[in-house]
């Protein structure tokens, strides 16, 4: 909790607007909270198994602890999303996963993963298996795809931050099409 908390300051804009991790200002993130949590998970990792909150936190510092975020450790994320799918099957984990697999593969080993997510009930209807797939086409270059998905994701949520911020990198990819 403590490393979630300490990226507070810089998950919005001053207008609101949602900022993505890769994009947040990593000046604003609390640092004594962040040495704080690492400590704590590093001391948890070393009493034995780890179930699904530390694991979890094992992921959150991994993501604390590099200093930009083309630096966070990819291999390691996956590794730590792969035993989080072992010790706690849910679908939004198979989602992240796909995320980490296409950040050490590439998009289209994530993009493959997220077809399995299709048929899963308890993804259906919901904006976060789309906006995923709209970030990973988008890094295949594949911009019409990403916008469309995007949009619809954007159709999907519920939240007027994170629609405003769906249907912003929907209309960002708009140059990209003509």
């Amino acid at each position: 909790m403590l490393l979630t908390e300490a990226r507070r300051a810089a998950r919005t804009g001053p207008d609101g607007t949602l900022v993505p991790l890769d994009e947040q200002d990593r000046g604003h993130w609390d640092q004594t909270a962040i040495q704080e949590g690492l400590s704590l998970v590093t001391s948890a990792l070393s009493l034995g198994p780890a179930g699904p909150y530390l694991l979890q936190a094992a992921i959150a510092a991994v993501h604390a602890e590099a200093p930009c975020a083309e630096d966070r450790d990819w291999p390691q994320i996956l590794g730590l999303y792969e035993m989080l799918q072992r010790v706690l099957p849910s679908p939004v984990v198979s989602l992240n996963r796909a995320v980490a697999v296409a950040m050490v593969h590439g998009p289209w080993a994530g993009l493959g993963l997220l077809d399995d997510l299709e048929t899963d009930k308890r993804l259906a209807d919901q904006h976060r298996l789309e906006a995923v797939r709209a970030h990973l086409l988008e890094m295949t270059g594949d911009h019409a795809r990403a916008q469309a998905s995007y949009r619809q994701a954007a159709s999907r949520t519920s939240s007027l931050p994170e629609r405003r911020y769906l249907e912003d990198r929907a209309a960002r990819l708009m140059p990209a099409i003509r």
